[in-house]
């Protein structure tokens, strides 16, 4: 299987969040990469990296980024794929406010999917959602996904009722 899904962050200090991006595509079996690639301290590798996605076969990108958070958007200028932007509360945010906000604020014509601050889980479940409409595979896997979900709300009511 090709790697589908790029996931990139702008600091190692990003990974204890996107850990749970990398742990559920894992669960899944959905092959991708990962990478650090600073908008701010490595620009041309940002570029060279969102330029080149498509021809390497990826389908999608996710973007991890706290304080300014330039990262998502610079690669959405600069990519035809789809990127998933995830805000990070970082060392130097404030409260998060600063990420979410260059994340979620894109110009017209260059959209980025923004999830929730520290959202990781969710980009990644989007990620894989996109690679379903394409991919039956995944497409069911998903819908098992949901159906889990379900069944775990079902559990919980369950053992409310039980006290």
């Amino acid at each position: 299987m090709s790697t589908r899904i790029g996931i990139i962050m702008g600091s190692i200090s990003d990974l204890r969040v996107m850990n749970a991006a990398l742990d559920f595509l894992k669960e899944q079996n959905i092959d991708f990469e990962v990478e650090i690639v600073s908008a701010h301290r490595t620009p041309e590798k940002m570029l060279e990296y969102a330029k080149s996605a498509k021809s390497k076969g990826l389908k999608v990108i996710i973007a991890a980024a706290g304080g300014a958070a330039h990262l998502p958007g610079m690669v959405a200028a600069s990519t035809p794929l789809p990127v998933i932007g995830v805000p990070i509360k970082s060392s130097n945010s404030i409260d998060g406010w600063d990420s979410v906000l260059s994340i979620l604020q894109m110009p017209g014509g260059v959209p980025v999917a923004t999830v929730a601050l520290d959202g990781a889980k969710n980009a990644a479940i989007l990620a894989a959602q996109i690679l379903a409409t394409s991919d039956d595979e995944i497409a069911n896997q998903m819908e098992q996904y949901k159906r889990d979900l379900v069944q775990k709300v079902d559990d919980m009511n369950a053992e409310l009722r039980s006290k």
